[in-house]
């Protein structure tokens, strides 16, 4: 069952969500700032809204409110970036952080992970490189092991991932081993998992190789890049009224016809289309309507 034991937020997440929820959409949007571009006002935030912690929104439209940090450095894991400010999440991403990268330690033989970016301290979109990460239940984790050594922040700034992936996008890299399966399943099996994006060469990896218990492969979903860390998505968690869960996927392991699109013409040599324009960037007043008091309260 996902989210066993969790109902120590229920509470707290209605006390906390029906006030934003009952906000006045049309306040919300005749704001000066709702027409910013989002990334804005998100990104030059500092540190998290006050307040029990809490998702709001989809993945790649929402906030975040009561974000907590994940430490720099634990038992099992090391942030990577800490310049950017965005090892932040909701208390359930973070417990689960912690839990799975113990895990992940045992599977792999490896000290620990690598964990990339999580979330701004409030959530929101982000002034560069992802279209989600938003509310504060999805983490980035590099396939390169974690060093014995704790590394320092220049370190942390300029260490390059390992790439798992060959030139030909058909294959994965000398780089990818046994272990890194092992990492990638740990994390998989956990329940609170909706699901986890990978390059396709390395869903066909897993696809060719996996032994035994298969059932986590239908977490593993390809999609472009993700060629040197594996994207985590995890489930709307119980207490969370204000989270929108994402559709259910497709059933069984993905590694058939789903897969071979991956593959096709279309997909890794495709036609510049003239008529593509890219969409402008979501403003203040496109998230759900508590995102403009998460960026009020102080």
């Amino acid at each position: 069952m996902k989210y066993a034991g969790v109902s120590k937020h229920i509470v707290a997440g209605m006390a906390l969500c029906l006030p934003l929820l009952l906000g006045s959409p049309l306040s919300h949007a005749a704001s000066p700032e709702s027409r910013e571009p989002a990334k804005l006002l998100f990104g030059h935030e500092k540190l998290p809204s006050p307040g029990p912690s809490q998702p709001i929104g989809f993945y790649s439209r929402g906030c975040m409110q009561g974000g907590l940090a994940l430490p720099l450095t634990g038992p099992t894991w090391q942030i990577m970036h800490p310049e950017r400010n965005r090892n932040w999440g909701t208390s359930w991403l973070i417990d689960f952080l912690k839990r799975v990268s113990a895990r992940a330690a045992r599977y792999s033989g490896w000290p620990g992970l690598l964990i990339g970016d999580m979330a701004q301290p409030r959530g929101g979109p982000m002034l560069n490189l992802h279209g989600s990460h938003q509310i504060g239940m999805e983490a980035d984790i590099w396939f390169t092991p974690m060093p014995h050594h704790v590394m320092s922040a220049h370190e942390r700034a300029t260490k390059r991932a390992l790439d798992m992936v060959a030139s030909n996008g058909m294959h994965v890299s000398r780089n990818w081993t046994n272990a890194q399966m092992q990492a990638l399943r740990a994390v998989a099996i956990d329940p609170e998992v909706d699901r986890i994006f990978v390059n396709p060469a390395i869903k066909k990896a897993i696809c060719a190789t996996a032994t035994g218990n298969r059932a986590w492969l239908n977490k593993i979903h390809p999609y472009y890049g993700h060629k040197t860390h594996f994207h985590v998505r995890l489930f709307c968690p119980p207490g969370a009224p204000a989270c929108k869960p994402q559709a259910p996927y497709f059933k069984g392991e993905m590694c058939g016809k789903h897969l071979a699109y991956w593959f096709s013409a279309a997909v890794m040599h495709p036609k510049p289309n003239p008529h593509y324009r890219p969409r402008p960037p979501l403003t203040l007043a496109q998230l759900p309507a508590p995102c403009a008091a998460v960026l009020r309260q102080r």
